[in-house]
């Protein structure tokens, strides 16, 4: 397919059922127990520094790990597989001195998530490849030297360039639409979506853009600051064809700010939590079951059209959730005519 054609395929399909995201991918690389010579490879067996945790760069010197995964929740039923690319950025594989590889990583990373997504496609049930483009490890909106609350270590056209770089590499790659993900400072997403913004412009296209956040803790809030409905009320002119959260809670701690967008957001609503929260060694201990429960109790109450996991989810949850959903009406999206946007009052109309 095109990528109008798969755009076009994207959007059938979620009119008319809620579609499947996978579950973690760094849980699922940890289970391989890799030491740093595996995370090197032949390619970067002589490279200066320590690189075992990277994950994106097992795109280059572990890729049928990487397929072999993307192949696993697929076969779990997985409707959107994501890259291996969340940490893709020139600023994050800096910390690696792997600048220089940003663009394979993705490029890489994609052309694996095609190959898996391709061989499991069939004509009434194609599969997705979202490129996807995590928070980066600085914010744009939060000091990190608690004595210096207006210093900063990165700005708004650093972050936009990095963006610009994975965004184009992951395209190239064979994305069919772009994930911004884990968001935890918003700033640093209008960087990230205004770069998406001009590579489309410059390349005369248009892919699907998903965004979704997270909220930190109980406070309802992200990291920057905002609730469920400002962070909506800061993106909604990307005119995403989703919005939702993922990551930081579990799925029976992260319904009520889900709650919230399905109420205020006038396109499509995704929701991958983690497997509970973590326990004392860091571990993710929450059963396919108990995620699949409550998810299904989302989907049953309208809330949501696109559902996964993150932390500490499996292909086991993957299968669970997509039982769970599996014949439920995805949520419908609210019309919210122009004066109600204005004052905040809640939407009337629903389109199904």
């Amino acid at each position: 397919m095109s990528p109008s054609e798969k755009s076009a395929a994207l959007t059938k399909a979620l009119a008319t059922r809620i579609l499947v995201l996978d579950g973690a991918m760094g849980t699922m690389i940890q289970r391989r127990k890799l030491e740093e010579a595996d995370y090197r490879g032949t390619r970067f067996a002589n490279h200066k520094i320590d690189v075992k945790g990277n994950n994106d760069l097992l795109n280059l010197t572990q890729p049928a790990i990487i397929r072999e995964i993307h192949s696993e929740y697929l076969a779990a039923g997985a409707d959107i597989i994501e890259t291996n690319t969340f940490s893709g950025t020139r600023i994050a594989q800096a910390d690696y001195a792997l600048e220089d590889v940003v663009a394979e990583i993705n490029r890489e990373g994609a052309k694996l998530a095609r190959e898996a997504a391709d061989a499991f496609s069939t004509p009434d049930r194609p599969r997705f490849v979202a490129g996807a483009l995590g928070p980066t490890n600085k914010t744009a909106s939060i000091s990190p030297n608690v004595n210096d609350p207006g210093f900063r270590n990165v700005t708004f056209d650093e972050l936009r360039a990095a963006f610009r770089e994975q965004a184009e590499a992951l395209v190239d790659g064979g994305a069919d639409l772009l994930l911004v993900e884990t968001i935890i400072d918003t700033l640093n997403a209008k960087a990230c979506l205004f770069a998406i913004d001009e590579m489309f412009e410059a390349r005369g296209i248009k892919l699907p853009v998903m965004i979704s956040g997270t909220i930190t803790d109980q406070s309802g809030r992200l990291l920057s600051g905002q609730t469920a409905e400002a962070f909506w009320n800061s993106l909604r002119h990307v005119k995403p064809i989703s919005i939702g959260f993922n990551c930081a809670l579990g799925a029976d701690l992260l319904r009520p700010y889900v709650a919230e967008l399905s109420r205020v957001a006038d396109t499509y609503v995704s929701a991958y939590p983690n497997a509970g929260l973590p326990n004392a060694f860091g571990e993710y201990d929450e059963l396919p079951d108990a995620t699949a429960a409550h998810i299904g109790s989302w989907a049953k109450d309208g809330l949501v059209n696109i559902v996964g996991g993150c932390c500490g989810t499996t292909p086991d949850h993957i299968h669970a959730i997509s039982k769970s959903i599996a014949g439920v009406r995805p949520r419908a999206i609210p019309v919210i005519e122009p004066a109600m946007r204005l004052s905040g009052l809640e939407p009337f109309k629903l389109v199904s």
